[in-house]
């Protein structure tokens, strides 16, 4: 039986088991997929997650619950050596061992692309993944807390300073999420007033949002600047040294949380250690059928998709001739993918990948959103809607779509949960602090030694006085 491995459990991998598992004939092909990750993360739900709208348990779905037949390993791939047909396999314990295959599927992904800025590596957290979410939310939640109880002064503005860097769909959603967030908050802590609060997003081009047209992109700034948000266009950040902004244009303020979404990059775990052919960006060189190869010629048995690979655009629409890295794309790329490997084990032809782009839509805080399909562009509320409906229905199998749901619909009525968990990353602290120890074992008395009592040395004999004898 053919062995299928898939390497990245993301939206691109999850989606090609998913599919394969459906459409596979029984006994027609074993599939492995193998992620350090037991989930896969909904990213277009991480701002949300981020200010409190949905539970962050919600906005992932676990591998072995909806994967029922495919072999889950909970480990990183180190190496794959195409020519032997074998991958390394690290598990988080035991020994690095190797994996044989037939076929194997990329699509490990992206990351967080950074640049060489003193202070970012130390001090920014990025946002793709759920942890990040998480640590943004309880990092905000508790700088609420401790700026309430000190006086005004640099060290309260500092808390009270959020700092987004890059100006692109997620950018903007996470800056302006925080935005409609923190100004909810305001209702919760009477000791902090609207203006204590700071929000800069910082963008090295002219403009934001590249996706939807420059006037719905002016109008999104005109909306955040009525909320109290400052953007900074054509400006680049020079440092971030211990919360210290620098910004190209000479401006500096401290902030307490940095958030960076300037762009990503094709998980060089991966395509750094292959023989897989890459490109000149650094991401997995694939075809329009999702194969491994150029125009010209394949890779056979290879595959690739997602984030991490090149995968060229015939729509015309992408950047460079290349699919733009995002959801939309992953989740149709492992369908297809799923589709064109069951065609290969048949004898058949793939097909090529072809989606031309629908639209874009964003949330920019409760009640307002923004959606562009071509020239038709909706501001607002009905945009809003629009960008909830479309996640909610987009969100993998109907038990994570009820979770999300409900969620929302429990928050409309409560409200959203506006409790930190930053004690989370220390979950010992409060045990540790009050548990008994043993007491050391007490040192054994040893008795000491006593010198030799000395003879006491013999006096002299006085000598006898003479005794006067009265006169008679």
């Amino acid at each position: 039986m053919p062995k299928i491995l898939i390497v990245g459990g993301g939206y691109a991998g999850f989606y090609t088991a998913w599919k394969l598992e459906k459409q596979l004939r029984k006994g027609e092909a074993e599939v492995t997929m193998v992620d350090p990750l037991p989930y896969m993360t909904y990213q277009p739900f991480l701002p949300e997650v981020a200010v409190g709208s949905i539970e962050p348990r919600h906005a992932v779905v676990a591998h072995r619950r909806h994967l029922k037949s495919t072999n889950i390993i909970s480990a990183k791939v180190t190496y794959i050596d195409h020519a032997k047909k074998t991958a390394t396999i690290q598990p988080p314990v035991g020994e690095v061992y190797e994996l044989e295959y037939d076929q194997i599927v990329v699509t490990a992904g992206a990351v967080s692309r950074t640049f060489p800025i003193p202070g970012v590596a130390d001090q920014a957290v990025g946002l793709k993944t759920i942890e990040e979410a998480v640590f943004i939310r309880d990092r905000l939640l508790s700088n609420f807390d401790k700026a309430a109880k000190l006086p005004a002064g640099p060290e309260r503005d500092r808390l009270l300073t959020v700092t987004v860097v890059g100006g692109g769909f997620a950018g903007i959603e996470i800056f302006a999420e925080l935005r409609s967030f923190a100004s909810d908050l305001l209702s919760k802590y009477p000791e902090i007033e609207f203006e204590d609060t700071h929000f800069h997003l910082i963008e090295a081009m002219g403009r934001i949002m590249p996706e939807v047209s420059l006037k719905t992109s002016h109008w999104v700034i005109n909306n955040l600047a009525q909320r109290g948000a400052e953007i900074h266009l054509e400006t680049q950040l020079s440092s971030a040294l211990d919360g210290v902004i620098e910004l190209s244009t000479g401006e500096t303020f401290e902030t307490d949380l940095i958030v960076w979404t300037a762009g990503v990059m094709a998980n060089p775990a991966v395509v750094r250690h292959t023989d897989l052919p890459i490109e000149e960006r650094g991401r997995l060189r694939v075809r329009a059928d999702l194969r491994v190869g150029t125009d010209e010629e394949f890779v056979a048995d290879a595959w690739g998709a997602g984030d991490v690979a090149a995968v060229p655009d015939l729509s015309g629409g992408g950047v460079g001739g290349y699919c733009v890295p995002n959801a939309q794309h992953a989740v149709r790329q492992g369908k297809l993918l799923a589709k064109n490997i069951i065609a290969a084990l048949r004898g058949e032809l793939p097909r090529q990948y072809f989606h031309k782009n629908m639209g874009a839509v964003a949330g920019l805080g409760i009640g307002v959103g923004v959606f562009q399909s071509g020239k038709i562009a909706v501001k607002g509320l009905p945009a809003w809607f629009a960008h909830r409906g479309y996640h909610g229905l987009a969100m993998p199998s109907w038990e994570r779509k009820l979770r999300v749901l409900t969620g929302w619909w429990n928050n409309f009525w409560l409200g959203r949960d506006i409790v930190s968990l930053v004690a989370e990353q220390f979950p010992r602290a409060a045990f540790e602090e009050f548990a008994s120890r043993p007491k050391p074992p007490a040192a054994e008395a040893t008795p000491a030694v006593e010198a030799p009592k000395k003879a006491p040395a013999k006096r002299a004999p006085k000598k006898a006085e003479p005794v006067e004898v009265p006169a008679k």
